[in-house]
């Protein structure tokens, strides 16, 4: 799929690259020194691929590109992109689409009654 042909030419006449993530999304600023900030994404354009560092940088939230290596946190998972529609996605017992049981409540709930 890959980027419009409008966003193609905006970025070939007025973008300057800053960097690349891991995904293979990059991320571009105006060469005129401008404000503006985007990304083309590597294959179909999903906002959820863009990982946490890169997201800052594109919502002006921090200056500088999270260019280099990130330094590991032991307790952070890896990016994931948005499994909503997969085979990956989140399906709570009870679900339509869970083959597991809803969870029972009421075993160790007990209802306030005034006097």
């Amino acid at each position: 799929m890959g980027a419009t042909v409008g966003t193609r030419l905006m970025t070939w006449w007025k973008g300057a690259e800053v960097g690349k993530d891991s995904f293979g999304n990059r991320y571009f600023t105006e060469k005129s020194g401008g404000n503006r900030r985007w990304v083309i994404y590597e294959g179909s354009p999903e906002a959820s691929k863009v990982p946490a560092e890169w997201h800052a940088w594109l919502h002006h939230t921090c200056e500088e590109p999270p260019l280099g290596a990130r330094p590991e946190i032991p307790w952070e998972k890896p990016h994931l992109a948005n499994q909503t529609g997969t085979s990956g996605a989140y399906r709570p017992g009870g679900s339509v689409l869970s083959d597991q049981e809803r969870q029972k409540s009421g075993g160790d709930y007990q209802a306030w009654t005034p006097e």
